[in-house]
């Protein structure tokens, strides 16, 4: 198990905030680095939050202008800020378009031979970051668990969610790419990152990322999901993101709000910011 390297830590709300690097397996052994807030506790371990940042971002940005700090510091709650994709991996073209390769992993593992290696950011999420935090005994308790995320990283804790049913107790997502089989930002993700050979339209292999797909095939009647999408979003007018894809669905438990006039920085993300810690407070100190 790797062990963690702490590159800064500043005391902000309740606690600390601190960052660390890891060289990590899921990522070919790049080194990768996070941010994690921690608040004080009274002895016993506080419930997670992971953040999972969008396109360009990286494991500071949510830290900084989300405006989360002193809401999950009141409740006690932790926040991991990992980054959202490999660095330096070297492979061609990563750094040519701001929406695929560097900053813009899409939270998932890459089959295509010519990312796989490096680009396997759901094994670092789901997998390798919890258990090298775990080894780290930084007092968080995994049995308490919830994501939320950004754009990209909306559709992240989304999907994610949506894959391992009981792992996590919530998720929610300001302005996320909510259909990204369909949509361009997914399509180009999709087409790069993974190895499809179903000829249908989308392919297969892209659905099991969809959240709108998983969605409508869940089973389960507990689901605890909150979106938030700004009308005045750029990226909602140009079919980026289509929240409509979530209520079409039709299931219990998933709550799409439309905000008037906001758009798709972060002055919207902190006035929500409050709203969404205290609606996973509600399950994580259930």
């Amino acid at each position: 198990m790797p062990v963690l390297e702490k590159l800064s830590s500043n005391r902000v709300s309740t606690g600390w905030l601190t960052k660390y690097k890891f060289p990590s397996t899921s990522l070919g052994g790049l080194d990768t680095q996070f941010n994690i807030f921690v608040p004080f506790s009274s002895g016993s371990s506080v419930p997670v939050l992971f953040y999972l940042a969008g396109l360009t971002c990286n494991e500071d940005t949510g830290a900084q202008k989300g405006g989360f700090l002193n809401a999950a510091g009141k409740e006690g709650i932790a926040v991991v800020f990992p980054d959202t994709s490999p660095r330096g991996a070297g492979v061609e073209g990563e750094d040519d378009d701001w929406q695929l390769g560097t900053g813009a992993g899409f939270y998932i593992n890459a089959t295509a031979e010519k990312w796989k290696k490096h680009y396997n950011m759901y094994d670092l999420m789901v997998k390798e970051l919890p258990a090298v935090l775990k080894e780290a005994d930084l007092g968080l308790d995994f049995s308490r668990w919830s994501l939320f995320g950004h754009s990209m990283g909306g559709h992240g804790a989304l999907s994610i969610y949506l894959k391992n049913p009981g792992l996590f107790k919530s998720a929610s997502a300001f302005a996320p790419i909510c259909n990204p089989a369909v949509v361009p930002w997914g399509i180009g993700a999709f087409s790069n990152y993974l190895d499809y050979k179903t000829r249908s339209n989308p392919p297969a292999e892209w659905l099991q990322h969809d959240s709108s797909h998983l969605l409508q095939n869940y089973a389960a009647d507990d689901l605890h999901i909150l979106v938030d999408v700004g009308t005045g979003d750029d990226f909602l007018k140009k079919g980026q993101l289509e929240p409509g894809s979530l209520e079409r669905a039709g299931k219990e438990g998933v709550q799409v709000r439309m905000q008037d006039d906001y758009d798709h920085s972060y002055y919207f993300i902190s006035t929500f910011a409050p709203e969404h810690i205290a609606f996973h407070a509600k399950f994580l100190k259930a």
